[in-house]
């Protein structure tokens, strides 16, 4: 069975969302083979920890949240094959960490606000891909919409966000909000949604996740 580390440690805002990612993620897990271990404890970081598991897992963490010793356990464990999956505030997440950056995508520059959770149409470019193949080619759901910087041109984009469906967006053309690649000897899945709690009710999201986490996986 795999084995997944769900990160949920937040040094900035915390997301009232995040108990009911991982119980939700725990869920998923029995139904689709893998196992979570959450945890909050950063020095959890460290080599021979990071080996037991096949994917690590960013659940709305926010700043800075890692030391330099944990960010080179970090590292090598990602160069060593490991993989990767950010989850909504994942790109809130070590601003002064460059690497860290590209390894997510992007970094979080703003929300609308006044509300804050607003719906919105997002198109859905990519239907091959594990995390998208239920989706139709729109898709309209209630979040909070991330506006990045520092956009890494090597993602391949699976969903872009439609601007013209909400107010607030500054991406413009250019607003990824779900992405993959492979990233310096690791596979990386992001979704930028998650942030009510709603969201881990929704089956399509659900199902978003678990394409996310087996794309990871590898199968």
């Amino acid at each position: 069975m795999a084995q997944i580390l769900v990160f949920t440690k937040t040094m900035g805002y915390r997301h009232k969302s995040i108990e009911k990612g991982v119980e939700t993620l725990k869920n998923l897990g029995k139904e689709n083979n893998f196992s979570v271990t959450q945890t909050e404890d950063s020095l959890q970081f460290n080599d021979t920890n990071l080996k037991k598991y096949d994917l690590v897992l960013f659940l709305s963490t926010t700043l800075d949240v890692l030391g330099p010793d944990q960010e080179q356990a970090f590292k090598n464990y990602i160069n060593n094959g490991g993989n990767y999956m950010g989850i909504h505030a994942a790109s809130d997440t070590e601003y002064d960490w460059p690497w860290y950056g590209k390894l997510v995508g992007a970094y979080f520059t703003s929300h609308p606000n006044d509300p804050n959770v607003r719906e919105a149409k997002m198109n859905v470019v990519n239907r091959q891909h594990l995390s998208t193949s239920h989706l139709k080619d729109t898709w309209v759901r209630n979040d909070e919409w991330y506006n990045y910087k520092n956009i890494n041109p090597d993602m391949n984009v699976l969903i872009y966000l439609d601007e013209t469906s909400y107010e607030g967006g500054t991406n413009g053309d250019n607003h990824p909000i779900a992405w993959y690649y492979e990233f310096d000897g690791g596979r990386v899945f992001y979704t930028g949604g998650g942030h009510t709690e709603e969201s881990f009710d929704e089956p399509d999201f659900q199902k978003h996740l678990v394409g996310g986490i087996n794309y990871c996986l590898g199968r």
